[in-house]
């Protein structure tokens, strides 16, 4: 099976004073390319800085990691930003979209960074708003859309760059019950389409729209399940619990 992240053995340590901090235990994990995990757990579990590690926003102590075959254990600060912004997607909880540029100035301005041309880069951030229902709304500023908008802002951002893997995290957390629905159906539909997400939760309710749920626990994977039936099945019900 082609994987998209393969985790083996990482340790993540931090120091607190003359007390060690074990974050993350030896956790190995891979996820195959087009599937759609959530990984969930308590605060203080570790899953942040899993997440932040599949990111390539920490590095860990020890262990490897491939993003889409890519072995990162020994690239430079430089190196790693490049990768990241070529292959990852990232979805907030609260959106982290700047306020003084419109829905498609924020949309384009990942493609900035990767260098991709100005004429480009507008057709692409036009494409993508479009195909979120958001294109009347691309010359708005974030303060004059809602929440759900603005979270369709910030996916449509995550897309345009063509990721290998969009990642989430807490992305309903800022968001009612019934706009929660609609991004998760958003992101549900985005896997649907072929795309590779890792969706980090402290909810098993918005988790078990997901194919598979890894669980972790003071630093190491306690479980790893993959549910029965498609994510779209599960949706409604999930979350009007």
């Amino acid at each position: 099976m082609d994987n998209m992240i393969e985790l083996e053995h990482i340790v993540k340590t931090y120091q607190r004073g003359a007390e060690t901090l074990h974050i993350l235990k030896s956790v190995s994990l891979t996820v195959a390319r087009g599937d759609f995990v959530a990984i969930v757990g308590p605060s203080g579990s570790g899953k942040s800085t899993l997440m932040n590690t599949i990111g390539l926003l920490d590095v860990p102590d020890s262990g490897t990691y491939r993003l889409d075959g890519v072995l990162t254990s020994n690239m430079s600060d430089n190196g790693l930003a490049e990768l990241r912004n070529r292959k990852i997607g990232f979805i907030f909880q609260q959106f982290n979209l700047l306020p003084r540029l419109t829905a498609l100035e924020n949309v384009e301005l990942p493609m900035i960074y990767s260098g991709i041309g100005k004429k480009e880069r507008r057709e692409r951030a036009l494409v993508v708003l479009e195909r979120l229902g958001m294109g009347e709304r691309g010359h708005h500023k974030p303060s004059e859309l809602s929440g759900g908008q603005q979270q369709r802002v910030a996916i449509a951002r995550a897309l345009a760059g063509n990721p290998s893997l969009m990642l989430a995290d807490e992305p309903t957390g800022a968001l009612d019950s019934k706009t929660s629905a609609e991004v998760l159906e958003l992101i549900v539909q985005l896997n649907r389409q072929g795309n590779t997400i890792v969706l980090i939760t402290h909810d098993m309710h918005i988790a078990e729209n997901a194919r598979r749920i890894v669980t972790i626990r003071d630093g190491e994977i306690v479980s790893d399940e993959r549910l029965d039936g498609a994510p779209s099945e599960r949706l409604t019900e999930a979350v009007s619990r």
